[in-house]
């Protein structure tokens, strides 16, 4: 199974633009911001665009087209851009209903259920506790 980079591509995007903005840009275009991913220009724009649908980046058209941060790196949480761009829960149970006439199938989901709760309640409160600037700080610290 591979690991889904779509909150990855996001933050590293995210701190981008708050390096360039920091830098006395205040726009980048998304073949700039995919230069710096190593990524398609088209998986960047759609990135992007959930960035803006949940009010964290703005798109100016037109002169100076281009892409910016809503508000200040200090106030994007990882957990608002994991909301924005993949809110799904980091494990999921069988996609089949389990055997219930063995003991293991019968008792997996719930056992397993309560695990995988307090584990995305731990993420999620991780991730709110990091902005776009706690990263780039430690980027930049490297």
């Amino acid at each position: 199974m591979a690991a889904n980079s779509r909150l990855t591509i996001a933050t590293h995007a995210l701190a981008w633009l708050a390096l360039a903005q920091r830098r006395g840009r205040e726009v980048l275009t998304s073949e700039q911001v995919a230069a710096s991913v190593n990524t398609n220009p088209v998986i960047i724009r759609r990135s992007l665009g959930d960035l803006r649908r949940a009010g964290l980046v703005e798109v100016r058209h037109g002169a100076g087209a281009g892409w910016s941060l809503a508000r200040e790196p200090e106030a994007i949480t990882l957990l608002e851009v994991y909301d924005a761009v993949d809110a799904h829960p980091p494990f999921g149970l069988h996609r089949a209903e389990p055997n219930p006439e063995c003991p293991v199938g019968r008792g997996i989901r719930p056992a397993l259920s309560g695990v995988y709760g307090r584990v995305e309640r731990v993420m999620r409160r991780e991730l709110a506790d990091t902005s776009i600037a706690d990263v780039l700080r430690e980027t930049l610290a490297d």
